[in-house]
């Protein structure tokens, strides 16, 4: 295994917090085939790796790979395991386990969910004292023993000892002190790579963005939505992070698991569990029973829910989670940023009780370079931190320096005060900041809450405006705040409605972010050097369009002045639908090409509109094939944000080279896209912006035919 490099955050991380770091690349290191939660695998590593001498990281993560192989149920070793127990009498596995009480036989009987055993007769003692075993089981180190005895008729497993996955202490204190050790900056980046991820690879937003995905479960009763494109890990948190938090289909849910059991009179997922989250939430065409929906209202706005004559209270934060099919001008041109969410939840009365929107198509999709070699915390230790400190609001922190627009509704004001109080203990959990540290927070709260009030005007004629505004104590300036896509598509976002903000002025942007254009993916231009714009790709130099050309153009080896935009621009505007068929799109500089091809594409979108991109290329062979399928998709998620619904298809045996489009054009290509000399693609190449100073690689001729019947 190879040692990273420790670097000045890491050396401090681990000198602060001895005894509570992990480096992060070592889940994978053991993982394997193993699916089990990476807090599962830290709590482990967090046992037998928690320092920074590689040797004995070495043993460690040997110590760690030994115990998974020995003690973790893989389903398709149950049997095995199962033989194991018999011939030894206990062993000790890892597994989900879950109990349920047998009323027939008046005792506590446990399932393990890989091992497939079930009627594994469980102490009540131990029921009590872990009582999110009867709710949907948890991962645990447990001992089972085998006693058979033929005569009793007793089922012969017993549950002997059990050991969940999870702290057993409150360490606030001594978190609390080591924080003050650390710059806020330095502090997100040690948050960013306790989440598995490396900060350098995001921009000051990103972090941001991805710290508010970490607030249920630092707030309770907070009720968070994320939409967005595939790929870009919102569900990941959820499941992986932390072992007080539940991830559940959003289509398999009833009231009964989710909230109370009449017939037992159990409590639900929400009396056990700090977060529940419901993963692919979005889709039309699923479908919620309205006493679901009712009873989810009520407990997200009263944080209590009742079936019959009792009332009983609820802890857990809400998230809901799901995937976009349009781009943002597009939802904002023919609908609105909810418009992928089921019908029974497009519903007002729903939507105002989120406190926050977290714009999803910020988020870059997941790629193996964000993930970090660096420490964190092992999540285990952190998410037990983060349970603790729900027991603090932070909520008002900001009134003595700052006062909300009255104009804001009560539960306008509940978004943005618990947005605010989970930021403020996520990045100063002694509650203290300074004015222009809070103002920060403020406005993050303030921009998330506001993107879903701005929807619900737009879906609810009949709620008014407000204004998301605020001043500074001793100052009656509004200062306003603005969501990211109204600063991008001010006409789209506001379609109905003046694009005036009464006067209220707006507040230059910190020092982290001035000279970069902002992008519709939440990256400035600095931070994404791989993907161009048109003008990076030298497209702009073809200012004048020719009118579309029908016949036939050679072209020589050698020759300059020849652009993607000048061969195929006036030819593909005004089409909706484009295939290209290529068999050659399969190396790094192909995949350039493709997307200075795509950046062609771009030039015709109108912002609220879309193109349909089809490519039918060959599959690079073994070992380079996943580095052709991450290319593809990596474009996918890039130029899918703005506009471009780009899919592909993989077929053996094609020679053809051409584009097809819904307006009638066939362009017969020579060469395919792979028409330029190798050249240094360094970016203060000029050859690298500008696709007219490249010389062609050989002769080779363009045909363009035109179908008007099409």
């Amino acid at each position: 295994m190879a040692e990273p490099t420790l670097n000045a955050l890491d050396r401090k991380i681990t000198d602060v917090f001895p005894g509570y770091t992990v480096r992060k690349d070592l889940v994978s290191a053991v993982k394997g085939g193993a699916l089990v939660p990476t807090y599962v695998l830290e709590y482990l590593l967090s046992k037998y790796a928690t320092t920074t001498d590689e040797a004995s990281i070495e043993s460690g993560v040997e110590r760690v790979r030994s115990i998974l192989a020995d003690n973790y149920v893989h389903r398709e070793e149950a049997n095995l395991i199962q033989s194991k127990i018999r011939e030894k009498g206990r062993y000790t596995v890892i597994d989900r386990v879950q109990v349920f009480l047998n009323e027939k036989t008046d005792q506590y009987e446990a399932t393990y969910s890989n091992l497939g055993i079930s009627r594994v007769i469980v102490d009540p003692q131990t029921v009590k004292d872990n009582p999110k075993l009867l709710v949907t089981g948890i991962w645990c180190m447990s001992t089972l023993v085998y006693a058979f005895d033929e005569g009793s008729g007793e089922v012969p497993w017993r549950l002997q000892r059990l050991m969940p996955v999870q702290m057993s202490h409150d360490d606030r204190e001594n978190y609390v002190a080591g924080r003050e050790q650390f710059s806020d900056g330095e502090w997100i980046d040690v948050l960013m790579q306790s989440m598995g991820f490396n900060p350098d690879q995001f921009s000051e937003r990103a972090k941001m963005l991805h710290l508010v995905r970490m607030i249920p479960f630092v707030e309770r009763n907070y009720n968070l939505v994320e939409l967005g494109p595939k790929g870009t890990g919102k569900s990941h948190i959820y499941s992986e992070f932390s072992p007080h938090g539940m991830l559940i289909s959003g289509g398999e849910v009833t009231v009964a698991k989710l909230f109370v059991n009449n017939s037992t009179g159990r409590i639900g997922l929400v009396g056990f569990w700090d977060t529940v989250a419901f993963d692919e939430f979005a889709g039309k065409a699923k479908k919620a029973g309205k006493d679901l929906v009712d009873i989810m209202k009520n407990y997200m706005a009263n944080k209590s829910f009742s079936r019959g004559v009792e009332t009983l209270q609820g802890e857990a934060s809400m998230v809901f989670v799901g995937n976009t099919s349009h781009t943002v001008p597009y939802m904002l041109k023919n609908s609105d940023l909810f418009e992928e969410l089921p019908t029974q939840y497009h519903d007002p009365a729903f939507l105002d009780r989120i406190h926050f929107y977290v714009p999803g198509w910020e988020f870059d999709q997941i790629r193996s370079e964000m993930f970090t070699d660096g420490y964190g915390f092992v999540v285990d230790y952190l998410a037990e931190i983060l349970h603790n400190l729900r027991d603090i609001d932070y909520g008002t922190k900001y009134s003595e320096y700052f006062e909300l627009s009255p104009t804001l509704s009560t539960r306008d004001k509940d978004g943005i005060n618990k947005t605010f109080s989970g930021l403020m203990k996520l990045l100063y959990p002694n509650g203290q900041a300074s004015m222009e540290q809070m103002e920060a927070l403020l406005r993050v709260a303030i921009e998330g809450r506001k993107r879903v009030k701005d929807m619900l005007c737009r879906i609810d004629a009949t709620m008014d405006p407000v204004e998301f505004t605020y001043t500074r104590r001793g100052n009656d300036r509004a200062l306003a705040v603005e969501t990211l896509e109204e600063k991008d598509y001010p006409e789209l976002y506001w379609r109905d409605r003046d694009l005036q903000t009464d006067g209220a002025e707006a507040v230059v942007e910190p020092e982290e972010v001035r000279g970069h254009t902002v992008t519709a993916i939440g990256h400035t231009t600095a931070d994404r050097p791989d993907v161009q714009t048109p003008e990076q790709s030298g497209n702009s130099e073809d200012n004048a369009e020719p009118a579309p050309f029908i016949g036939r153009k050679e072209f020589k080896a050698d020759q300059r002045g020849v652009s993607y935009r000048k061969l195929f621009g006036p030819h593909l505007a005004g089409a909706t639908e484009i295939t290209l068929m290529d068999p050659y799109i399969r190396k790094p500089h192909q995949l350039r090409n493709l997307a200075e091809f795509m950046d062609v594409l771009l030039g015709g979108i109108t912002p609220g509109d879309q193109i349909r991109f089809h490519l039918i290329t060959s599959l690079e062979k073994e070992p380079y094939d996943e580095q052709q399928l991450e290319g593809l998709e990596y474009l996918r998620g890039a130029y899918g944000a703005l506009g471009i619904m780009f899919t592909w298809e993989f077929r053996d045996s094609i020679h053809d080279r051409k584009i097809d489009t819904d307006t009638g054009w066939q362009i017969v290509l020579g060469r395919g896209l792979d028409i330029y000399q190798k050249f240094d693609n360094n970016w203060l190449n000029p050859q690298t912006k500008h696709q007219i100073l490249r010389r062609l690689v050989s002769d080779f001729g363009v045909t363009y035919i035109y179908n008007a019947g099409k």
